[in-house]
């Protein structure tokens, strides 16, 4: 019973969001605590929610601080050279900018970190897909599978979780996979050529003198409809052609009203630039990031130290302090509250049982027939299974077993652990893993429209990485 109505509340939660009828952060909270009364454990729901919230709680002050942070370093201007750099080499061409976005994704992953990877990859594109009216869910959904496939450094958590799990050392379970990694990357290139080529397509090509020009068009065009002015049916068309077509559609996502907020992050007049301190912010930001590899403090107590920082050089007066605060106020809000109620999802799920139900009633049904094929078996099953549960439920909970039953038949431990990291990609955007909600939120799209967008192509990328794996005798 516990195992059917496991899956029957993970069901509701996705399909609920993704059709729009509750909010994440609704449905985070609600659909839990009606299964929680459902199993019969109502009364210790209370218990529940707070051992989840204690689990999560560092999670959620690190992204609050983080976004702070990285919000007034967008203030700054720190990050205007870079993103006028790669629209200048770009060309404002949609096809480079998706490819650039899973390059920096990459790279900015080899920290370990989905968050801040996820903050500095937004914050530098996002600019650039508003300018240009591109699809945000592109964005969201290729730096997502970029920093799955990434994710499986040993730093990252699922290497070194495997590793504990199964008392092996990391560094063997890790440097095998690399080719079949590495495979999985180019695979994320190739998905945002094909991506980006559609995009361009949909938008065309337009130089940064263009992109510049026909944004004061625009400017003009809304003071003139303000005024009462009607436009011509060429203004229309040309409206309608930016804001890519019928302005209908899920992946755009973009309008002139919600648009011109965010152009100020490449404002080079705003109030809030600080080009004296440019080369101080860049330093603190290099050194943040370096004691992050390093693990010198905590992560959260890092960004705590790092927001006070900053806010206090950048800002000395109490005044301006608190406009910045108040300016990143919604973000943190939504991301911080949505690691909150994913609390209550995860603590019902663990605390009641079902994790542990489901995983079991997994492993049952594989056929003794398939005991020879238990590499293929646990690869195909990390992808259901870490995304519907935590990478500690799964490696913890799950992959023991999983590596018992292939020790019966004579397969490696090694051969299980690494067949299990081939998930990640599709990880990575699970309504479990807190630092999507920092994406998704970052980037303003709703988390059912990634989700719809997302997950057929994270999950052809895990398997991807699982043939290659396959091909090169790794698994």
């Amino acid at each position: 019973m516990l195992t059917i109505l496991g899956f029957a509340m993970i069901a509701t939660f996705l399909v609920l969001i993704m059709m729009k009828k509750m909010s994440p952060i609704a449905a985070l909270v609600l659909i839990p605590a009606l299964f929680c009364v459902f199993v019969g454990k109502g009364a210790k729901l209370g218990d529940y929610v707070i051992e989840g919230v204690g689990n999560l709680a560092p999670t959620a002050a690190m992204l609050m601080f983080a976004i702070v942070y990285f919000g007034l370093m967008i203030d700054v201007g720190l990050f205007d050279p870079i993103v006028r750099g790669i629209l200048r080499f770009c060309k404002a061409d949609p096809l480079r900018i998706v490819v650039g976005t899973a390059l920096l994704a990459a790279i900015v992953s080899l920290d370990g970190d989905g968050s801040t990877t996820f903050m500095i990859t937004v914050s530098a594109m996002y600019p650039l897909y508003k300018r240009l009216k591109m699809s945000l869910v592109v964005m969201t959904g290729v730096a997502a599978t970029a920093n799955g496939v990434m994710n499986t450094l040993p730093w990252g958590g699922p290497t070194a979780r495997a590793a504990t799990a199964l008392k092996l050392d990391a560094g063997d379970i890790f440097v095998p996979m690399i080719p079949a990694l590495g495979v999985g990357l180019l695979f994320v290139f190739a998905l945002s050529y094909v991506l980006g080529l559609r995009e361009r397509k949909r938008l065309g090509v337009l130089t940064l003198d263009e992109v510049l020009v026909e944004e004061k068009e625009q400017e003009s065009e809304t003071v003139l409809v303000g005024a009462g002015v009607g436009g011509s049916g060429d203004d229309k068309v040309r409206t309608a052609k930016a804001t890519g077509g019928s302005g209908s559609g899920t992946d755009a996502d973009a309008t002139p009203d919600d648009a011109d907020d965010d152009f100020k992050g490449l404002d080079p007049n705003r109030p809030t630039l600080r080009p004296k301190l440019y080369w101080f912010n860049a330093a603190l930001t290099v050194l943040l990031l370096t004691a992050m590899i390093m693990e010198w403090l905590p992560i959260p107590v890092l960004f705590i130290l790092g927001a006070a920082l900053a806010l206090t050089v950048n800002f000395p007066h109490v005044k301006d302090q608190k406009a910045r605060i108040a300016a990143h106020a919604d973000n943190v809000l939504n991301v911080s509250g949505m690691v909150f109620a994913a609390a209550v999802f995860t603590g019902v799920l663990q605390g009641t049982g079902m994790v542990d139900h489901m995983a079991k009633w997994l492993v049952g049904v594989i056929p003794d027939a398939m005991g020879p094929h238990m590499g293929l078996v646990t690869g195909l099953l990390s992808l259901p299974l870490t995304y519907f549960m935590s990478n500690d439920g799964f490696y913890f909970g799950v992959l023991p077993v999983l590596a018992e039953a292939g020790a019966a038949h004579g397969i490696s431990p090694l051969e299980i652990a690494r067949a299990s990291l081939v998930g990640q990609p599709l990880h990575m955007s699970s309504p479990l893993v807190p630092a999507v909600y920092v994406l998704v939120g970052m980037a303003k799209v709703e988390f059912g429209d990634h989700t719809r967008f997302v997950v057929k192509w994270a999950a052809l990328t895990s398997l991807v990485v699982l043939g290659a794996g396959i091909l090169f005798g790794i698994i």
